[in-house]
């Protein structure tokens, strides 16, 4: 991040401007905050493009294409101006290093790293491709390594300024010539194909530090894409046999994204995908992002409306005249606009805010059950996940592609939360958009580190908006009972966790040590070194470690890790076969205490006794 030369202007379209990302071949990228606080990367372009009125044509075209791409590797279009005098672009910022800074300033990606590069970039092709569009610029400065894998960006530009520069007849080449295929090389018919060339070689840059066809000079390295073999000879035996099929001279005999994908496989869940070096450039980048936001904001202005066509308004009065016609047939068949288009009641909403959302009420609540229907008139009807994996946390799904989590009760960090101007049922709704999509976030108003979240994690349409309404439908009907859960005095999911082990016997073992709630279900104390952790969980259970009574009929598990270290789990019941009720009593202590499992299995015993029957 660069900060802004002086006189600079601080407002680009809608979005305010805070600080230089970089700068490339079709343009220089600054950092944006949208007015609903996402952050943005704007694309400036050249002056050369802004002076062609033919590029601007197939700019407007290209970026309507654009939109229509969604896929979770690539950095989605947000808005554009192809009218402005500086023409430019706006998409979803994401945080990470390029992949050739990355191999730049750490070397060569490992082979799995590689792989899942491999899987994110088909991904995103195959994206690409469905919404019409070929890249023709795949290369790695144009391939961002986030947290959860790589994001493609600059889709679509570049068709429109080499179709210019075709018009034009400059034989003026878009593009990096040691990722170009051969028939862009060469002037030849430009397919889908191209971007699959392209991704074989940046396959081999990521594995070995070079391209395939690098020269020493860009003439060279064009006539070595064309007529000479690919160099793999430094390329892991993995890797060459994933790479050498897209290097293919003959567009007809390379794969297509989606037969890479399906020699890839599926990814493994969980897996860091780049080595700890680009992780902690992603952490730097996030901390970079932080600091900006941190000073003076730009004030931020309405952009001036832009002026409508005559034509365009006779147009838009002829559509309404058709509305209108619709609306009355619509009437004639008796029914209202308003019940044809707003939401189901919500309920009664007969709870104070504070009330529904005090801990002892979200215990209470099934989320399943919080928006499941029209609850939110811009999302349409939501569907919850069938079998969820957590009991505070439900998936929702609807229509276009919208789906998002909603979490009750969770840990909040103060790491990347922005405060924005919107409330919901009186509170104020945070938001995070530093790794990318957008969660919604609401503080209980009893305990500020715990939340209701709405985390959005795709890219589709206004992530924000989604998020924002999700939770603000959510909230709402947090108010009425209609989302209880239906009572089973044997369950173990309304009991504070906090409050489940005998307090003499915490004292006992942890001289002073204060309670605090990290979840709904988790309680933490703390006390000169000592941390203890009682988790009351439902999903599936595996016993490990050996064999412990804990009276009352109870048989659990307790294992040690190391001299300090030591957790004892049981089955409270079963739910189904795959499913129970269960506890965990985990006990990390100082170096040089004593092994800790006699007080963890202490607490444990303390615990049996103030549970429900099963």
């Amino acid at each position: 991040m660069k900060p802004l030369n002086p006189g600079e202007p601080r407002q680009i379209g809608a979005y305010r401007i805070i600080a230089e990302i970089g700068e490339g071949g079709m343009g220089r990228v600054v950092l944006g905050l949208a007015p609903d606080g996402r952050l943005v990367a704007v694309k400036q372009l050249h002056a050369q493009f802004a002076h062609d009125q033919r590029f601007r044509e197939r700019f407007r075209r290209e970026v309507t294409a654009s939109r229509m791409v969604s896929g979770a590797y690539t950095a989605a279009v947000m808005d554009a101006d192809a009218e402005a005098e500086t023409p430019w672009l706006a998409s979803v910022f994401v945080t990470g290093p390029s992949l050739k800074e990355a191999v730049d300033a750490a070397g060569p990606l490992p082979v799995e790293s590689v792989r899942l590069l491999a899987s994110g970039l088909a991904a995103a092709l195959t994206e690409i491709h469905r919404a019409g569009l070929i890249h023709r610029d795949l290369k790695p400065s144009n391939i961002i390594l986030t947290g959860d894998g790589p994001r493609v960006i600059d889709f679509g530009i570049a068709r429109a300024a080499e179709e210019v520069q075709e018009l034009t007849g400059t034989g003026a080449i878009i593009g990096s010539p040691a990722f170009m295929s051969p028939e862009q090389a060469g002037s030849g018919q430009i397919t889908t194909a191209s971007d699959v060339f392209s991704l074989g070689a940046i396959l081999v840059m990521a594995a070995t530090g070079r391209g395939p066809f690098t020269g020493p000079t860009a003439p060279q390295t064009l006539y070595n894409v064309v007529h000479s073999v690919a160099d793999l000879g430094d390329v892991p035996a993995e890797i060459r046999q994933l790479a050498e099929p897209c290097l293919a001279k003959d567009p007809a005999r390379r794969p297509t994204p989606e037969q890479i994908l399906d020699f890839l496989g599926p990814v493994p869940p969980g897996v860091a995908p780049w080595p700890p070096a680009v992780h902690a450039r992603i952490q730097q980048q996030d901390a970079e992002v932080r600091s900006v936001l941190a000073l003076p904001l730009p004030i931020w202005r309405p952009p001036p409306k832009k002026m409508v066509p005559r034509t365009k308004k006779i147009i838009a009065g002829v559509v309404s005249g058709v509305v209108l016609l619709l609306v009355a047939g619509i009437v004639a068949l008796g029914l209202s606009i308003a019940d044809y288009a707003k939401p189901e009641d919500p309920g009664t909403t007969s709870l104070a805010v504070s009330e529904a959302l005090s801990l002892e009420r979200l215990r209470l609540v099934d989320p399943c059950k919080v928006l499941a229907g029209r609850f939110v008139q811009e999302l349409g009807t939501l569907t919850p996940e069938t079998d969820p994996t957590y009991p505070a946390r439900c998936k929702y799904t609807g229509t276009q592609g919208v789906a998002f989590d909603l979490q009750l009760g969770e840990g909040l960090t103060t790491s990347g939360i922005e405060r924005t101007d919107r409330v919901a049922e009186g509170l104020p709704l945070l938001r995070s958009t530093i790794s990318g999509g957008c969660d919604s976030v609401v503080q209980l108003p009893s305990n500020r580190q715990l939340g209701v979240l709405i985390r959005n994690s795709n890219r589709e349409g206004d992530p924000c908006a989604i998020a924002d309404g999700a939770l603000t439908g959510a909230l709402t009907r947090l108010r009425t009972h209609e989302v209880d859960r239906a009572g089973d005095p044997a369950s173990l999911l309304p009991l504070d966790p906090c409050a489940v082990p005998d307090p003499a016997v915490v004292g006992k073992n942890m001289k002073n040590a204060q309670s605090s709630p990290r979840t709904l279900r988790i309680c933490e104390w703390q006390q000169n070194g000592d941390s203890l952790t009682v988790v009351l969980g439902r999903g599936a259970y595996s016993p490990e470690g050996s064999p412990v009574d804990l009276g009352g009929g109870v048989t659990g598990d307790i294992r040690e890790f190391g001299d300090s270290n030591c957790t004892v789990t049981w089955r409270h019941r079963a739910l189904s076969d795959r499913e129970v009720e269960h506890v965990s009593v985990r006990l990390l202590a100082k170096e040089g205490s004593g092994s800790p499992c006699d007080r963890t299995k202490e607490i444990a015993v303390s615990i049996v006794s103030k549970l429900p029957k099963p």
